[in-house]
């Protein structure tokens, strides 16, 4: 029954992080279309970043007790190369993550009445930078890496655990910040999954360097928390 709750809230947090995250992108970038804008303005970059660092608040002060507020396979990946978690509850989590990113992106096809646009990550003409696959790649790894390794850092810690979220969300602001331009900014396979298999298309074609990219970096920030509290010990 514990595990289950776990999965559950998993499934709950990773639909929250969708729906306010990719929701936002998707309602700001219909009304700059609608106003003549076709490129991300600052403001418009700010108020993305922030409504998913704030999604990420929101659940990690609600789930945080109950599983941890993965809310992201990178980050549950990122945990089992540390050692942090079992191989039954990373794919017990993994799943869950999945399916909730996907009724997230569901719910957002309802709210928005179409699927034309989900708050998929994309390379190319999908790109306001218009950056290719290795580029994307990279940035992604990059980011994820940097997002996951903050995550390791403040929760190896009892200490830290009254911060942790606020830490935690402030570290995926900052990721997205820099990433949007670029990729529109994964660094979590299940929120670029749950809108590229509703969305369809180009998305979907694109979603492999949004799956195995984030991955590539969690395991990276893995190995380097690992090695990094393994020297300092």
């Amino acid at each position: 029954m514990e595990s289950f709750k776990k999965y559950i809230a998993e499934f709950i947090g990773t639909g929250v992080l969708v729906v306010g995250g990719c929701g936002t992108a998707v309602a700001i970038n219909t009304v700059t279309r609608s106003m003549g804008g076709h490129t991300p303005t600052a403001a418009t970059i700010v108020a993305i970043a922030l409504a998913f660092g704030l999604s990420i608040v929101a659940m990690a002060y609600s789930i945080v007790n109950v599983s941890g507020c993965h809310i992201n396979p990178a980050v549950s990946i990122g945990m089992l190369v540390c050692g942090k978690m079992s191989v039954k509850d990373f794919f017990g989590y993994i799943v869950a993550q999945f399916l909730g990113a996907t009724a997230g992106a569901a719910g957002l096809w309802m709210i928005f009445g179409s699927n034309a646009s989900l708050g998929a990550n994309g390379y190319g003409d999908s790109s306001a930078l218009h950056i290719g696959a290795v580029s994307a790649g990279i940035v992604e790894v990059v980011l994820t890496f940097i997002f996951v390794l903050t995550i390791l850092g403040v929760t190896s810690k009892v200490e830290n655990s009254k911060i942790a979220g606020i830490v935690i969300a402030l570290a995926l602001v900052f990721v997205h910040l820099i990433g949007i331009c670029f990729t529109g900014t994964s660094v979590n396979p299940a929120r670029s999954f749950g809108p590229a298999v509703l969305q369809g298309g180009v998305a979907l074609r694109q979603l492999y360097v949004f799956i195995i990219a984030p991955l590539v970096g969690a395991v990276i920030a893995g190995l380097v928390h690992k090695f990094l509290i393994a020297d300092k010990s």
